[in-house]
């Protein structure tokens, strides 16, 4: 964090200025970009191929920055980019285009950006982001939750499990001199035995549909995916996993929680009763952490906080103004791209614009 202060101080004292001398004024959301590119330094994560035989790759690097500034501008579509760099010279040359000529086809763009989700590159930008400046702090509580991401394709089909090699008994309590059928560990007991990219791997991510109670307690249903993540006081986004839509919220609460536990030190886990196990409880004590997890009436009747537990959980709300701004302001409610790889690319260059704005909110 107190890295922060300097490099704010220096882009609005120096970089500011000096980019008003050769581009006239900048409007709010140029500084805006500008001051989320010079955060993020995301041209230093892109993979440059310089093929002696072949055509040569457009600008990579160039191409990264529009797409964090497609993020910040809440454009629909990489068209709608496109066409806002023809007619705009200042963000243009900001995301390293020197003449109208040089902004590649719209194809051109969609194959960088294939290759930026396949190769992970927001996520790997997020996460220095998250190494460089939240890595020494002391976090008092992260809030965890998930939001619903609505799909542009198709929910994939259910194949039904064949029960055909399992043998057949009937209800009730085995007979005399007959073994009892071993119970199978669920999700939440294996994930305590895997590593993190073991239960990653083992959530399910393609497009399928899910059903969720909004704040009012109605069921809400969507076709797509399932955004997971975990923020920080100050609604600091510090890991996101996404899954299909119909996983539940608590298979993803273990591997937030590992995934958490490597960036950041915290104190409090907070999560709603959708998180109500104790497996979740118990996998959350073992990293030094305190759950403050809401009472689940289905598993009985609802056990009330303690007066000073129900005040801290009322932190908890930063993630909801997370995905607010998220999907209101960073192009969450505007996914055009198809299969999870490519989903979560468009959301996580969203997650980096707004993460590195929220950073430098904190010393404005």
């Amino acid at each position: 964090m107190k890295l922060l202060s300097p490099i704010w101080t220096a882009i609005q004292g120096y970089l500011f200025p000096h980019l008003e001398e050769s581009l006239g004024e900048l409007t709010d959301k140029q500084k805006q970009v500008v001051a989320v590119l010079e955060l993020a330094r995301i041209e230093k994560f892109v993979r440059m191929s310089n093929a002696i035989r072949g055509r040569n790759q457009k600008n990579r690097r160039a191409m990264a920055r529009a797409f964090v500034a497609k993020a910040v501008y809440n454009f629909s579509s990489t068209r709608a980019l496109i066409d806002y760099l023809k007619a705009c010279s200042s963000l243009r040359r900001i995301c390293g285009y020197e003449t109208v000529g040089a902004i590649p086809h719209e194809a051109t763009f969609s194959r960088a950006f294939a290759e930026f989700a396949a190769t992970e590159l927001p996520q790997r930008v997020h996460e220095a982001l998250i190494e460089s400046h939240q890595k020494e702090r002391l976090v008092g509580h992260i809030s965890r939750d998930s939001t619903a991401i609505e799909g542009n394709e198709k929910p994939a089909k259910r194949s039904p499990e064949s029960t055909s090699d399992k043998p057949k008994r009937g209800r009730g309590r085995p007979r005399k001199g007959e073994e009892a059928p071993v119970k199978e560990p669920n999700r939440l007991e294996r994930q305590s035995r895997m590593t993190l990219e073991e239960m990653r791997d083992d959530l399910p991510k393609n497009c399928d549909r899910g059903t969720k109670k909004n704040s009012q307690g109605y069921k809400e249903s969507w076709n797509g995916f399932k955004l997971h993540v975990d923020c920080a006081d100050g609604q600091i986004p510090i890991s996101c996993i996404l899954t299909s839509a119909s996983v539940h919220d608590s298979q993803a609460a273990i591997p937030l929680t590992a995934m958490t536990a490597g960036r950041v030190t915290n104190l409090y886990d907070l999560m709603d009763a959708a998180y109500d196990a104790e497996a979740i409880r118990e996998y959350s004590r073992a990293r030094g952490h305190v759950p403050l997890i809401d009472s689940n009436p289905r598993r009985g009747e609802k056990v009330e906080m303690d007066p000073a537990a129900k005040e801290r959980y009322k932190e908890r709300t930063a993630i909801e103004r997370v995905f607010g701004r998220l999907k209101e302001e960073f192009g969450g409610d505007q996914v055009r791209v198809r299969g999870s790889a490519k989903v979560m690319a468009h959301l996580m260059f969203g997650i980096v614009a707004l993460t590195a704005d929220q950073l430098l909110r904190l010393v404005m």
